[in-house]
């Protein structure tokens, strides 16, 4: 079971990431209200998919903080329904998790608990989308929706990478409270900079309405002050990551595991800057929002396997039953 926990939590962390993704999807395409009403959709348990499956007045019998909802369309109906049964499939799979990080019980509570924890953040979060729905989108709500799922994300990483000590073996370093300093200064600007983002998304929702979603390329220059603040911050951020790895690489006998994911921070940072420089020059093509999301949830999730790396005899101090789980 020691085995399973540790494969089948590596799968689920990947399935909240997809997660994120899908996520991004119904922001881009404008899905969010695709179901006006939670958990159902439209009253039904199988969303409509022509509007001669719904009352003439369904406008009306399904509106949203005392406003009529607008017409209804298949394919955001759909968008939206397919991403909340992903969302009850995550549920599952964390609760699968929890089930298998029982065998960690009695060795290491501190997974289990972590385990139990993210369960019971997943329930809350299953909570937190009703609430988004029901404020109709409200702002707040969005961006308290996205930070609940990078905190699930941070606790099953940790749960995950304990489950595994032995099997990975960070190089020693020096200066270790200089680095941990810059690492959760870097730390803490991504994750500003993702509800930035988020806040910035909002304006963008805001605008496009207005047009009637016509006119994309004017959209971000009528955002203004916000876009260009976001734009800078992201040159900032990226400067701070260079001096994490410049720090690194002057701290350690040889490169090893923490150089590799500091690299791949800088990396994912690098496509982080690219495609939001193809979203401003190139009319905010749909599909890059998506992968914007995902580039930045993947960038505080490996900011996350640094810092317990770079702390492992903190960490990982009570974990030393590793040789017995091949048992």
């Amino acid at each position: 079971m020691a085995r399973a926990f540790r494969q089948f939590g590596i799968i689920t962390i990947v399935a909240v990431y997809l997660l994120i993704l899908v996520g991004g999807i119904v922001r881009s395409t404008g899905s969010g209200m695709g179901c006006p009403d939670w958990p159902k959709c439209f009253g039904q348990w199988i969303p409509p998919t022509d509007i001669s499956q719904l009352p003439p007045d369904y406008k009306t019998i399904f509106k949203v903080q005392g406003k009529e909802i607008a017409d209804f369309d298949p394919f955001k109906t759909w968008v939206e329904y397919l991403n909340r049964l992903l969302g009850v499939l995550i549920g599952l799979f964390i609760f699968i998790t929890l089930l298998l990080s029982a065998s960690y019980f009695r060795r290491d509570r501190a997974v289990f608990y972590a385990v139990l924890a993210a369960f019971l953040m997943t329930g809350f979060q299953g909570w937190l989308g009703s609430v988004v729905v029901s404020t109709n989108l409200a702002p707040f709500m969005i961006t308290l929706h996205m930070v609940v799922a990078l905190l699930i994300v941070a606790v099953l990483i940790y749960a995950i990478s304990r489950a595994h000590t032995g099997d990975v073996q960070p190089e020693e370093v020096r200066e270790k409270n200089k680095l941990n300093l810059v690492l959760g200064i870097c730390a803490l600007m991504g994750l500003s900079q993702i509800v930035l983002g988020t806040q910035l998304r909002e304006a963008i929702d805001h605008i496009a309405a207005q047009m009637n979603y016509l006119a994309r390329e004017t959209w971000i220059e009528q955002i203004g002050l916000p876009f260009y603040i976001h734009r800078t911050y992201s040159l900032v951020i990226l400067a701070a990551h260079l001096y994490l790895v410049f720090l690194l690489r002057k701290n350690i006998a040889q490169a090893g595991t923490l150089s590799f994911w500091a690299n791949v921070l800088v990396g994912l940072i690098a496509g982080e800057i690219v495609t939001g420089a193809v979203m401003a020059y190139f009319a905010i093509p749909a599909v890059m929002q998506p992968v914007h999301l995902l580039l930045a949830s993947l960038m505080f999730g490996v900011q996350i396997l640094l810092a317990l790396f770079l702390n492992r005899e903190h960490v990982f101090k009570s974990a030393t039953f590793h040789s017995s789980l091949s048992a």
